[in-house]
């Protein structure tokens, strides 16, 4: 018994032990399991892998390099995905790295155990067993090789392949892989070393490529090739034995005579537009990008920037900027944001093209072109240049002037365009009105206009806000487009362009540049990055009345390219005449801070301006000696091989004989007679205007016919051997004065006298005496109606006008009103 009891004792034990190991094993198989779980609950999926932060390689037109942007980190990295990488590669980075890629999980178990083995009998490490996915994990977070890190990369392979597929796997690897210097990636490493997408990589290049990542250090192309070349033979044998290749063609490879090309560092050309584009383009573009840029355009204009800021230096010039445009497709061909970028002053990194600076009259064409659709002017109106002032609420008078401080009386619609005269354009936009003019410019995409009209006021019309020149350029370019689409293009599609803010990216089909090898061409990125313009036709703020609204443009055009019709402020032979068909205009900005010109052939809109980013103002520099020689000097190299067309005349227009003076038809005495176009339905007013009888005075203006508003500047011209004439200077008709509280104020009464004669002067009937002048007197004010008589002799002249008493509140300065046409 006893026996028994000791037998059950120790069998139920036994038993109690065996249960117990029986759940430890289990807990030790759910606590596997879990463990090799827990990574699907916090997976690494594709979109944790997405590099932002990636080079971009530029080129131009024709493939030619213009630089590569590193990443912010300054490694040169490009993703690619997998279907744009050579099988070559693929197969050769698998055969050295991880033959069983494609069979095992993220751990190769078979290779731990023979690594294990080996290390065992040799007592060192003598191979890995690190697979793609542990070399990625090892690649996301690198640190030094511990135990403990070595524990992590299991961990995070495991999160790897929870999160994605082999392929994806394999993608993010090959888009990491360190490839010598700071160069990271398949698609850089082919890019730099041969010149090639990996997509066109060969075998012996794809061996090549495969073999640096053991080793980028030792085995950097540029300093180790014999050692890269050894390690391209095992990469070789590899690809053998695992039935990639046939021993014939591994030799083929092996014997292939390889050479790195050299490595093309830093920006060749067009740092601002390089580094301007690279804020434009999406997250998802290509790393290699085909621009619309010439490169030797480019190259050649960066250097008369160069060469013109240097010799302007002594006017205290130190930046310039210049912009051509393709006119047939809207393409940018050269952008040159300063004279150097990497070199000089910290200022030079400024963008001129992208700048926002006042554009002084370079906006005039825009405004003559609003005046003529709204019928405000015709082609034959005459506008006054004389002294001009415009009150303004809370400040001193507005008296604009031109760049050469003169006034030229009586001028034409299209001289008054053509020489830039700013009182006859603050006379139309007065007329226009500056919301509509601001709202006729936000049409063709100044959008940097953006204060209310009241901020920029009649100044508009000079240029008092600010634009870019991409802006002008753009906008010229619009022009230019319509102009020109009109005679040669036909009814072209007009989406001639791409939108700025979301750059669209065509694939064109371009020959291989590795030789030909594989498909007879693949698709390539091009990038065109000017703005659609939209055609000013299609977009006015206010109806266009007159029967012919595509005439209007022309005419501006044919305006802009009379070079007799600047004469009187340019030449005729001055820097803006060129040996073929141009249409230009120049601007300069208050204080001579900008100075700009832009124009257009058939082919090339060109937009430059001079000038400095701190806004100090030159010295003696304006827009036909500061920006304009930068512009003819582009035109002309632009047109070395072919010259372009002839700009189109008026469509829908008739030529007329007018006097220059009074813009009718001429009568025999008219002192110049000029041609001018009109719109059909003028033809009838232009034959039966009444006849006019001239008087000529000086620079062939007159006298008696002009009206009241030219006094001032008559009597400013030379009267010598003149007839003698009598008129009232000030005050004018119909003015109104309000007297200010407090002191007497007095009032200057101004004739325009015969010399030498005396002038009677009358208020109301009542002498005034003359204070001894024969041409001003003052007169102390008084509240009333007044009537002013002037007499010298048998001539005689008389106006009204008013004086009001002090105001009860507030009391104001008084103004006269200025008589507008």
């Amino acid at each position: 018994m006893h026996w028994v009891r000791n037998s059950l004792r120790w069998f139920r034990s036994r038993l109690a032990r065996q249960r117990r190991w029986q759940v430890g094993l289990l807990y030790l198989l759910l606590a596997l399991l879990l463990l090799r779980s827990a990574p699907y609950l916090v997976p690494i999926t594709v979109q944790d892998l997405t590099q932002d932060q990636r080079a971009l390689a530029f080129s131009d037109r024709n493939g030619l390099p213009l630089g590569t942007l590193l990443s912010r980190d300054e490694t040169h990295t490009v993703a690619v995905p997998l279907d744009q990488i050579s099988p070559h590669f693929i197969n050769a980075i698998i055969a050295a790295e991880d033959q069983r890629f494609y069979r095992h999980g993220p751990l190769d178990w078979v290779a731990i155990a023979r690594a294990s083995l080996e290390a065992l009998q040799a007592r060192e490490i003598v191979s890995g067993a690190s697979t793609i996915t542990m070399q990625l994990a090892r690649m996301l977070k690198p640190s030094p090789r511990t135990c403990w890190q070595k524990l992590h990369e299991i961990w995070n392979a495991w999160r790897l392949a929870a999160g994605m597929n082999r392929d994806q796997i394999l993608v993010a690897y090959i888009n990491r892989l360190p490839m010598g210097s700071n160069i990271y990636g398949v698609e850089a490493a082919a890019r730099t070393y041969f010149g090639v997408p990996a997509a066109d990589l060969s075998i012996a290049q794809a061996s090549l490529l495969a073999g640096l990542p053991n080793d980028p250090i030792d085995l950097d192309p540029y300093f180790y090739w014999d050692a890269l070349k050894q390690r391209q033979v095992y990469v070789l044998n590899r690809m053998v034995q695992d039935g990639y290749l046939t021993q014939a063609q591994a030799n083929h490879a092996a014997a292939e005579d390889l050479s790195p090309q050299l490595r093309q560092q830093g920006i060749f050309a067009a740092p601002h537009f390089l580094f301007w584009l690279a804020e434009q383009l999406p997250t998802n573009s290509p790393a290699h990008i085909r621009t619309t840029l010439d490169r030797p355009l480019q190259q050649f204009v960066e250097a008369q920037t160069q060469q013109l800021v240097r010799a302007l230096a002594p006017h205290n010039v130190r930046q310039a900027a210049a912009l051509v445009i393709d006119n047939h497709t809207g393409e940018t061909l050269a952008y040159v944001g300063s004279p150097s970028y990497f070199t000089g002053m910290p200022s030079n990194r400024n963008d001129g093209v992208q700048a926002l600076r006042q554009p002084g009259s370079t906006l005039k064409p825009f405004l003559y072109q609003l005046a003529l659709d709204q019928k405000v002017i015709r082609p034959n109106t005459i506008l006054a240049d004389v002294p001009t002032h415009y009150p303004i609420p809370g400040a001193q008078l507005y008296s604009p002037v031109d760049y050469s401080e003169k006034f030229h009386g009586p001028v034409r619609v299209r001289v008054a365009l053509a020489n830039s005269l700013n009182i006859p354009a603050v006379r139309i936009l007065e007329k226009v009105g500056v919301e509509t003019f601001l709202n006729h410019l936000h049409q063709l995409g100044f959008e940097h206009l953006s204060e209310s009209p009241e901020h920029y006021g009649l100044g508009l019309a000079l240029g008092s806000g600010e634009v870019s020149l991409w802006e002008l350029a753009r906008a010229y370019w619009g022009v230019a487009r319509q102009v020109v689409k009109g005679e040669e293009m036909g009814e072209s599609n007009p989406e001639m362009g791409f939108d700025v803010s979301a750059p669209r990216l065509s694939a064109r089909r371009t020959s291989q540049p590795n030789g030909g090898r594989g498909d007879a061409g693949r698709q390539e990125t091009y990038l065109s990055p000017i703005t659609h313009y939209p055609l000013p036709t299609t977009h006015y703020p206010l109806p266009i009345t007159h029967q012919n609204p595509k005439s209007t443009l022309p005419l501006i055009t044919h305006i802009l390219s009379d070079r007799h019709a600047r004469a009187l402020e340019f030449g005729v032979d001055s820097v803006l005449s060129l040996p073929f068909p141009a249409a230009v205009k120049t601007g300069t900005s208050s204080d001579f801070r900008d100075t700009w010109t832009v124009g257009f052939t058939t082919d090339y809109t060109v937009a430059t301006w001079v000038g400095n980013f701190e806004g100090e103002p030159m010295r003696q520099v304006s827009g036909v000696t500061g920006a304009a020689p930068l512009w003819s000097r582009i035109m002309l190299h632009l047109h070395e091989q072919r010259e372009p067309g002839a700009l189109p005349m008026p469509a829908g227009m008739v030529k007329r004989p007018i006097c220059a003076l009074t813009g009718l038809k001429p009568t025999q005495d008219c002192p110049s007679v000029v041609e001018e176009f009109f719109y059909p339905e003028d033809l009838v007013a232009y034959e039966t205007a009444p006849k006019r009888e001239y008087q000529t005075v000086a620079d062939g203006a007159a006298s008696e016919t002009l009206p009241d508003r030219y006094n001032t500047w008559i009597s400013h011209q030379d009267r010598a051997g003149l007839p003698d004439q009598l008129r009232i200077l000030s005050p004018q008709a119909d003015d109104y004065f309000i007297l200010l509280p407090g002191d007497q104020q007095q009032l200057a009464l101004k004739v325009l006298a015969p010399q030498g004669q005396p002038v009677e002067w009358r208020l109301n009937g009542k002498p005034v005496a003359s204070n001894g002048s024969s041409d001003t007197v003052f007169w102390s004010m008084q509240p009333g109606e007044w009537t002013l008589e002037v007499s010298s002799g048998e001539l005689s002249d008389r106006v009204r006008f008013q004086v009001q008493p002090p105001e009860p509140r507030e009391a104001r300065r008084g103004f006269s009103s200025v008589s507008s046409e």
